[in-house]
C-alpha cells in the first residue's frame, strides 16, 4: 500500500466525487474544421457528460455506492444531468440554480479512429465552490473514498481533498483539464491519476517510453504523492509507488469507436474496485476493464459498463 491508504478504508464503502456535468454534445466527422469552414458531419449524439459526472456514473454502474457534489442550471440540460443520476442510482448532492445555463461540452469525434477533442463550457458548475463543499462535510467525511479532477474550481478540489484526508478518507485526484496546480495538493493525495498528456504537462518532459513514464511517476511521489497511476490510453496503466512499479496492459473488448471518457470510465471502475477494499493494482485492471468496454459504445456516460460486464471481461481475459 502506497502511504496514506488505509487498508480498512475506515470500514466505509462509499465514494463522494465532486465535479461538474456539461451536457455532451459530440460530433462526428473526418476531421475539425478550420476557421471561418463548414463540414458535413456524419453523427451527433446529445447526452449526459463532464468528467465528476462521467466518473460518478461509471462508479455507480461498477457497483459503487457513489454520491456526486456539483451544481446545474433550472434548464433542460440539468433535467438530463438528474434523469442520468437516477437511473445510474447515483445520489445526487446536485444544486439547481436559476438564471445560469448547466455546462455544456463541444465534442469532435474523428469517424475514423474515435479520437476525440473537446472545448468545456462549466456553466452553473463553474461557481461551485468551498460553500458547496462545506455543505457535503458529512457525507466525504463518512466515505471510504473521495475523488475530484479540475473542470470546477482549484479550490473547491483542494477543500475536499483536506477535509476527506483530515477525516481519514482514501483520496483520488484526477488533475484533469491540464493546468497550472500548486505543489501543496499533492500531499492530500492517496492517489494521483492523469493521462500522458496531463502528466506531462505536470513534469515538464513527454510519457512516450515506460522509463519516461516511471520518471514521471517519480516526479510526482517527490510532490507528495502516495501513488502514482498513469494512464497510458492502449498501452494500459502505470502503477507506480515507492515499493513497486508495474505496468498493467489495457485490455479489449472490441473495436474502438469513441474514447471520449474512457478515462473517467477508467477513474469510475478503479474508485469501485478500491471501495471494495480491491489492492489498488487490482482496482487499476478493473480500471482497464471498465475503459475497454467503454470506448466499444458512443458517447460519455451513456457508454459506462455495467458491474456484470466489467466481471465477465475480466474473467475471460
Amino acid at each position: 500500500m502506497p502511504n496514506g491508504i488505509r487498508a480498512e478504508l475506515n470500514g466505509n464503502s462509499g465514494i463522494v466525487i465532486l465535479g461538474i456535468f456539461a451536457a455532451d454534445m459530440a460530433f462526428a466527422a473526418k476531421r475539425l474544421p478550420h476557421i471561418a469552414e463548414t463540414l458535413l458531419g456524419s453523427d451527433f449524439k446529445l447526452g449526459p457528460g463532464g468528467k465528476g459526472s462521467n466518473q460518478a456514473i461509471a462508479a455507480a454502474k461498477a457497483g459503487g455506492k457513489v454520491t456526486f457534489i456539483s451544481r446545474v442550471g433550472k434548464d433542460p440540460f440539468g433535467e438530463i444531468a438528474l434523469s442520468a443520476y437516477a437511473a445510474a442510482g447515483v445520489n445526487a448532492s446536485v444544486l439547481q440554480m436559476e438564471g445560469v445555463s448547466t455546462g455544456a461540452a463541444f465534442i469532435f469525434v474523428n469517424e475514423d479512429n474515435g479520437e476525440n477533442a473537446i472545448i468545456v463550457a462549466p456553466g452553473a458548475a463553474g461557481l461551485i465552490g468551498i460553500e458547496d463543499v462545506e455543505a457535503n462535510r458529512a457525507h466525504i467525511e463518512k466515505a471510504a473514498i473521495f475523488m475530484t479532477q479540475l473542470e470546477q474550481p482549484l479550490e473547491a478540489a483542494i477543500h475536499g481533498l483536506r477535509i476527506a484526508r483530515s477525516a481519514g478518507v482514501t483520496t483520488v485526484f484526477n488533475p484533469a483539464p491540464a493546468q497550472t496546480i500548486p505543489d501543496e495538493i499533492y500531499a492530500l493525495c492517496d492517489f494521483v491519476v492523469p493521462n500522458e498528456v496531463e502528466v506531462a504537462h505536470i513534469v515538464g518532459h513527454a510519457v512516450e517510453t515506460d522509463d519516461q513514464a516511471r520518471a514521471a511517476g517519480d516526479i510526482l511521489l517527490q510532490k507528495g504523492a502516495g501513488c502514482a497511476i498513469i494512464t497510458l490510453g492502449a498501452r494500459g496503466a502505470l502503477y507506480h509507488t515507492a515499493r513497486q512499479s508495474e505496468f498493467i496492459p489495457a485490455l479489449s473488448a472490441g473495436k474502438v469507436v469513441d474514447t471520449t471518457g474512457a478515462g473517467d470510465a477508467f477513474l469510475g471502475g478503479f474508485a469501485a474496485a478500491l471501495s471494495e477494499e480491491r489492492a489498488p493494482a487490482e482496482a487499476v485492471r478493473f480500471g482497464c476493464a471498465t475503459a475497454a468496454i467503454a470506448v466499444t459504445r458512443p458517447g460519455t456516460a451513456p457508454a459506462m459498463p455495467l458491474r456484470t460486464e466489467i466481471d465477465e471481461l475480466l474473467s475471460s481475459s
